[in-house]
């Protein structure tokens, strides 16, 4: 029996959950830079299986997907092995499902499966949808349990464990529950949204804030997810920060960091680190035109934060922000390299830093020139003691 017949073998004698949890798990291995031996071969298998039009994109089967519905605006793909605060990474979910049907409640989760393909087939959406939020509801009381002590909790995560090597899996079960708990607020608020922003002008970041203010008194732990959903209509994702700027009394960074939503520069970072997983992935496939384009957004995103945060590289973001674009340097630095001296690349070109041409330059002093200016009627307020 040849190594493709054993390999055939072996994956048949799995369930077609622990396939699909295999399947999810080598993609995030490899989204993470990991090579193994023969991962191309067996995802190429398993897609052929789960996914007939070769997406690379994990999709749950349909009961986990109606229960997991309410966590679709909060999914990315890929699988960054950062924090996301707000966002939930697709390739967990198969192994949290995978947790849920074997660990968590299986009993339950049987009846669950074999109720919702009853009315599937009988094409009742309705009653899909009753019985997902159903047992929605008895997933939130199970897991309220389980982590209302540490002991449990770490039972819980060891039993996860076993289904996903990623770090950030249980994180993403505590994000689900609080996403379930807060049932139909997130949809509301992400209805109220504008299809996209292009412009974060500051009568957008006002009536923005306003939502989000009335939001967070309602649901605040919910609060990260409200802003993800605020950053997914956005058209350039670094303006996330204008929430925190726009709200504090001046650009420097202590300020900026103890406004009502500072939680936002973090967030940005998370997403710039996205853009490093992303160009890593666009060069180990020669995606040039890719490449250039995330590094356009990447320099971009650098520039803005380092204009309207003052002092960043004094404290624990700019230290974040600053071993990103080494990162990010190392890889242009891997890739420029690969070429003669003579012969230009598209990455190495000055042009994808628009802040270091002359208009950009220009561009940054006016900002500081504003910059001043408010700064300096912030502190006079202050002195006063006008708010």
């Amino acid at each position: 029996m040849d190594e493709i017949d054993q390999l055939s073998e072996f994956l048949q004698k799995l369930t077609p959950l622990s396939r699909s949890c295999l399947l999810s798990e080598l993609e995030r291995l490899e989204a993470c830079g990991i090579d193994m031996p023969g991962s191309a071969e067996i995802q190429a298998k398993l897609r052929a299986e789960f996914r007939k039009d070769g997406s690379t994109q994990a999709r749950a089967t349909n009961p986990s997907r109606y229960f997991f519905a309410p966590l679709e605006l909060l999914l990315i793909d890929g699988a960054p092995e950062h924090a996301n605060a707000g966002r939930i990474s697709r390739n967990t979910l198969t192994p949290i499902w995978e947790w849920i049907c074997r660990d968590l409640l299986p009993t339950m989760a049987r009846d669950y499966v074999k109720a919702i393909n009853d009315q599937v087939t009988a094409n009742n959406p309705k009653e899909v949808l009753k019985i997902a939020t159903i047992f929605q509801g008895k997933v939130v009381k199970v897991l309220e349990n389980t982590l209302a002590s540490a002991e449990s909790t770490e039972f819980a995560r060891a039993k996860l464990a076993q289904y996903t090597a990623s770090r950030t899996a249980f994180d993403d079960v505590k994000k689900m529950l609080q996403v379930l708990r807060a049932g139909d607020a997130l949809p509301k608020f992400d209805a109220k949204l504008p299809d996209t922003i292009t412009k974060f002008d500051d009568g957008q970041v006002a009536q923005i804030t306003a939502r989000l203010d009335a939001f967070k008194k309602a649901n605040p732990e919910a609060l990260p997810f409200a802003l993800a959903l605020v950053a997914r209509r956005l058209k350039t994702f670094w303006r996330l920060i204008y929430l925190a700027t726009k709200a504090a009394a001046s650009k420097n960074a202590d300020e900026v960091a103890t406004s009502p939503y500072a939680c936002v520069v973090p967030m940005v970072l998370d997403r710039l680190d996205d853009k490093r997983l992303a160009l890593r992935i666009a060069l180990r496939h020669n995606r040039f035109l890719v490449a250039r384009d995330l590094l356009t957004e990447i320099y971009d995103a650098e520039h803005s934060l380092k204009i309207r945060i003052d002092g960043i590289e004094r404290c624990e973001w700019g230290v974040r922000l600053q071993q990103l674009m080494d990162a990010i340097a190392a890889l242009v630095a891997a890739e420029v390299s690969r070429f003669p001296a003579n012969v230009g690349h598209i990455l190495g070109s000055r042009r994808l830093r628009s802040q270091d041409t002359l208009g950009g330059k220009l561009s940054y002093l006016a900002w500081k020139g504003r910059d001043a200016v408010q700064d300096g009627a912030a502190a006079f307020r202050k002195l006063i003691g006008v708010t």
